[in-house]
């Protein structure tokens, strides 16, 4: 009962897995759009963070460039924002309350990108999948002796590499997507941990 179970669901050809792999190619369309949009749009204005932070730099108060920083929107200002907001327990706090809000800020932007990765590595296997259960199709269907067996079972080997393929094309994109966003997200973070650094140093030399 077993065997026969296995050989009904392996009989069912490659086309659903094809559909599989088109589900998961448009996953990864919609989730680097949402990706793409998100980083765009919560990014601060440098010029508006740099002026701050030079403002700061050259001897400004703790107090006004909290201020600054508060009237700004992004990643980078809620970082060091986060720190500011503990200034004055001194830079040990403010030291933990950025590397908390960065690890925070880090799961927000990289949602989704999991998704990305698991079809890129898990997408030409699926299509393998799909050409195993088209070829024991197409090795069933000779197996029927009929006149039109040997056309059969070419046309169903060819539909069934077909899926290997498709594999591959959802694969590679996928691949390419996760190691660029993943990128963007690492520059991110190293711009903000090395303001962050700058900060907490200047913080501790107004302290001293």
């Amino acid at each position: 009962m077993l065997h026969q179970g296995i050989m009904s669901f392996a009989l069912l050809g490659a086309e659903w897995v094809l559909w599989v792999l088109v589900a998961l190619s448009l996953g990864c369309v919609a989730i680097s759009l949402e990706r793409t949009i998100f980083l765009l749009r919560d990014g601060t204005d440098r010029r508006a963070l740099g002026t701050a932070v030079n403002a700061f730099f050259a001897g400004g108060s703790a107090a006004d460039f909290r201020e600054r920083i508060t009237k700004l929107t992004g990643f980078e200002a809620r970082v060091l924002a986060a720190g500011l907001e503990v200034a004055d327990r001194g830079p040990e706090a403010v030291e933990k309350a950025m590397i908390g809000t960065t690890v925070a800020e880090r799961l927000r932007m990289e949602r989704g990108l999991l998704f990305l990765g698991t079809v890129g590595s898990n997408a030409p296997f699926i299509g393998l999948f799909g050409t195993v259960l088209g070829i024991i199709q197409a090795f069933h269907d000779l197996s029927m002796d009929s006149a039109d067996a040997t056309k059969a079972v070419m046309a169903g080997i060819s539909g069934a590499l077909v899926a290997t393929a498709v594999g591959l094309i959802v694969a590679i994109p996928a691949v390419v997507l996760y190691n660029t966003f993943g990128r963007w997200v690492r520059n991110r973070l190293a711009v903000s941990e090395s303001l962050a650094e700058q900060v907490i140093a200047r913080i501790s030399g107004s302290t001293s």
